[in-house]
């Protein structure tokens, strides 16, 4: 066995260079004449029906709105009922003939089994699940509680949520020849400190929908969703404490996204809901955050580098006063790089 493990060190680096220079060329063609073929035959989205998670606030609830626009119907989740209401109301005037709110956890395998079940029971079928709901904390793993309760918080919400709520949707998604939407991130690569379950969960998100995709087949298509930076309440500052309860902290907000441009959540919606009725496999919004990927592929250790001399203030001082911070500060970039909506510490409340 060995032997034909050395025989294999060997002969795998040339074959996959090779196989890379003659495959490559022919094969990004391919795709980009599939990319053709899907933008002029997109899904017509009018009359389909759409399960949105965490769709209270930030890229769920713009989601909700372009759904709206193009005719979907809707089924809205999250746990205030009332801004899915209000949000609900928006999304018939945008358009959508019919809209559902159903208040859920989907940290809870029970809420989410009965958000399908009351979608399907009222619509009668299932046409695209949106795996959204997320949250975060900002906490270094050795100051975390030692039960790990705040950091299962975060596995329970972000990845369980996903992979309960698409154990119930697949066999209406399969009748529909339907499709998911997974909200992971670039975080998934680009591991910011103090965020690191966070950043673990979406990379769990990624395995598991990448997994997910290989076992159905055509029969569902699942689009996975990398955002850089983009306009919601976890980039205004809203992080899960120690004590269970969710703060605005936008002074460590400012540490961990510094002078970094945050996207519109609008505009990251409707780039989701473009993608998904393509049928892409991937989408990363802004697009330019993709290049992040190849900086931790290529120069791993310079990019940990830079985060340890960015976001870590000198022995002893406060977080607040680390160089990310102190940057965006100076320049005075944060009313030119971060949208209205973050800038303020109010959040919704029901």
């Amino acid at each position: 066995m060995d032997l034909i493990h050395k025989f294999l060190n060997l002969v795998a680096p040339s074959f996959t260079f090779f196989s890379f220079v003659f495959l490559l060329p022919p094969i990004y063609f391919f795709n980009f004449f599939l990319s053709i073929l899907r933008s002029v035959f997109s899904e017509n989205l009018a009359g389909k029906v759409v399960v949105i998670t965490g769709a209270s606030s930030g890229i769920g609830e713009h989601l909700a709105y372009e759904y709206g626009r193009r005719g979907a119907r809707l089924a809205l989740t999250a746990r205030r009922e009332k801004s899915l209401q209000e949000i609900a109301d928006r999304a018939r005037d945008l358009g959508s003939p019919d809209v559902i709110v159903i208040r859920a956890d989907v940290s809870k395998v029970d809420d989410c089994r009965r958000l399908v079940e009351e979608t399907v029971n009222h619509f009668g079928r299932l046409d695209h699940l949106v795996n959204n709901a997320g949250i975060n904390t900002v906490c270094m793993f050795e100051d975390a509680p030692p039960d790990m309760s705040l950091f299962r918080a975060i596995m329970d919400t972000n990845f369980w949520g996903s992979v309960y709520t698409t154990r119930f949707a697949v066999p209406h998604l399969k009748n529909s020849k339907g499709k998911i939407v997974v909200m992971s991130s670039a975080a998934s690569w680009m591991n910011d400190p103090r965020t690191s379950v966070y950043n673990a969960s979406k990379a769990a998100l990624t395995a598991f929908f990448d997994t997910l995709r290989i076992e159905l087949g055509s029969e569902v298509k699942i689009t996975i969703v990398t955002p850089g930076f983009i306009e919601s309440e976890i980039t205004q500052g809203k992080f899960l404490q120690r004590d269970g309860n969710m703060e605005v902290q936008q002074d460590m907000r400012d540490v961990q996204v510094s002078s970094i441009p945050v996207g519109s959540a609008s505009g990251c919606a409707q780039a989701i809901v473009n993608s998904a009725s393509r049928g892409d496999r991937y989408l990363t919004q802004p697009s330019w955050f993709r290049v992040t990927y190849l900086w931790k592929l290529f120069f791993p250790e310079l990019v940990e580098w830079s985060y340890r001399l960015s976001h870590f203030s000198r022995p002893g001082a406060p977080h607040q006063q680390a160089p990310s911070k102190k940057i965006l500060d100076f320049t005075g970039l944060k009313n030119v790089v971060y949208p209205s909506s973050i800038q303020s510490p109010e959040i919704k409340t029901d």
